[in-house]
């Protein structure tokens, strides 16, 4: 039988692992850091905003919520300042601002993007040099929304997702 110190070591060595535990990262959070870490390797620039107000966030509510923006940076080009919300996986000019001039160009363009991509993809957003697109990249990574995720599909996607936002600018400029 063990004495009460064995007892007591017993208790200090599962709190000691079960604090290490839980500083371990989700499967998820991993599927996402290494989605970001990709995409700031093909110079996407990814970042975690407060959803603007002009997109539909978390349940579906404008301006609610955190949303992904990633952005490509283009130095030879000088682009308007647009805003498209994707209706039906097309781009539609967002005209809820008075502020921003609506801009037709990109007007019904279908998305053309990875159908693993498609359903997070909020918006797109231009100005000065660079080209932004607004996603949902944690439901990408997500089995229970994305199920066929596959992580080698993450970099042929993000290079998708690059060309898109290239070509995309280019019928901007």
């Amino acid at each position: 039988m063990m004495g009460l110190g064995g007892w007591i070591a017993v208790a200090i060595v599962l709190f000691v692992l079960g604090s290490i535990m839980a500083l371990k990262p989700s499967g998820v959070e991993q599927r996402l850091d290494k989605l970001r870490m990709t995409a700031r390797r093909l110079e996407l620039n990814p970042k975690l905003i407060a959803c603007p107000s002009w997109i539909r966030g978390k349940d579906n509510e404008y301006g609610r919520g955190m949303i992904a923006q990633y952005a490509i940076i283009l130095s030879d080009i000088k682009l308007p300042e647009t805003r498209y919300q994707v209706v039906d996986n097309q781009l539609r000019p967002d005209t809820t601002d008075n502020t921003v001039t609506a801009n037709f160009s990109l007007d019904k363009l279908p998305l053309d993007l990875p159908e693993s991509v498609q359903p997070f993809v909020k918006a797109v957003y231009s100005k000065a040099n660079s080209m932004v697109i607004f996603w949902d990249d944690s439901a990408y990574v997500k089995p229970n929304s994305n199920p066929n995720y596959r992580s080698e599909d993450i970099e042929p996607d993000l290079l998708q997702i690059k060309r898109q936002l290239n070509e995309w600018a280019q019928r901007l400029s």
